[in-house]
């Protein structure tokens, strides 16, 4: 669920069947688990931001990001997304955060949430907060956020049934457009949480990276998974609008990566947008098809020697890796592969049972 509800609204017959969508899609995977809070730490810091239940009911996501951004010396801001329960926020997940502070310590994260923005979502955050590292859940309000942009229409037209969503999880897709919204408005970096991050993230700005080439080295797919834009960005503002044109809620990938792909297919003949595309080395360095041998441990001379080598690749020329999620969650991370040796490069907490993931 990603519209924060006002309790001084009343809600209209259309309006309540959208949150009870956004419910069921939220609710789908598992149910809620009821955590007591008995740390202190937790009201301790409600009060250095706002109180929680005033922001759910009454205070507008603008100004919880914009107290955020003031009160912390943000070197880069990243934002992600979360639209599942806070209870399977699980240890891939959370290495994704310690691989972005671990290679990014003077950096902040907003992650726009509904779930994790609650005493659950805290305590799974209060380890990185401890140390110091600059993280909080915040629930959008979409309302604001796609106010005087292209899709503020689009969501109207959501809410009271004019346009259909169509049979892939309504979530997904907002989480492509939430994606878009924040960048315009706030400017930053974007990261899909399925990443570990090897990099510093400072000297980018202005890029989307191709997820692949072809035969002649130009770009034929990019991806949505990492963006990094200046607020109110032309191209950001383009892909919103195609989002809202476009729509459509039954292709896979079409109002995402293929998104994308077409606008910027369009743009690039003209010289009006000032950004970059990145080569797949840079975000996708090994595509969903062959995920499964990041995960894999070298049995063989020949395998451990390959597995060194890309170590030394990965390293030296990528920001980060973008795990493929919905291919490799059904993979083990093996002892020795290179996702094993990239957690432990690249941990903080190193607090991980292989065993389980």
């Amino acid at each position: 669920m990603f519209d924060c509800l006002k309790s001084n609204n009343i809600l209209t017959s259309s309006s309540l069947s959208f949150t009870l969508i956004i419910l069921v899609i939220i609710l789908t995977d598992s149910i809620m688990s009821n955590v007591s809070l008995h740390s202190s730490v937790f009201q301790q810091h409600q009060t250095n931001k706002i109180n929680h239940d005033q922001v759910y009911c009454s205070t507008r996501f603008h100004s919880q990001v914009e107290q955020f951004s003031r009160t912390n010396q943000c070197k880069v801001n990243f934002f992600m997304t979360w639209i599942s329960p806070a209870n399977s926020f699980g240890q891939r997940e959370f290495f994704a955060l310690e691989s972005l502070f671990r290679t990014n310590p003077k950096s902040c994260l907003i992650i726009l949430s509904t779930t994790m923005d609650s005493e659950e979502g805290f305590k799974i955050l209060e380890p990185l907060i401890s140390l110091g590292f600059r993280v909080e859940s915040i629930s959008p309000d979409f309302s604001d956020l796609l106010k005087h942009t292209p899709a503020e229409t689009w969501l109207v037209e959501i809410k009271n049934g004019i346009k259909n969503p169509g049979e892939i999880p309504l979530a997904q897709n907002l989480s492509n457009l939430i994606r878009l919204a924040v960048l315009y408005k706030y400017g930053g970096v974007y990261l899909d949480m399925d990443f570990i991050v090897l990099k510093d993230f400072s000297g980018l700005r202005n890029s989307i990276g191709a997820q692949s080439i072809d035969a002649n080295g130009k770009w034929s797919r990019l991806n949505n998974a990492v963006l990094v834009f200046d607020k109110k960005h032309p191209l950001i503002y383009k892909f919103m609008e195609e989002f809202a044109l476009t729509f459509d809620g039954n292709i896979w990938g079409h109002n995402g990566p293929y998104l994308v792909s077409r606008v910027v297919d369009r743009v690039a003949k003209t010289k009006d947008f000032n950004f970059t595309v990145l080569p797949p080395m840079a975000f996708y360095p090994v595509d969903w098809t062959r995920i499964s041998r990041f995960f894999a441990r070298p049995n063989d001379p020949v395998t451990a020697k390959w597995v060194e080598a890309k170590i030394r690749h990965l390293n030296r020329s990528t920001y980060g890796v973008h795990l493929w999620n919905r291919e490799s969650s059904k993979f083990k991370i093996e002892e020795g592969s290179i996702i094993w040796r990239l957690v432990y490069d690249h941990c903080l907490i190193c607090h991980f049972n292989f065993s389980t993931s």
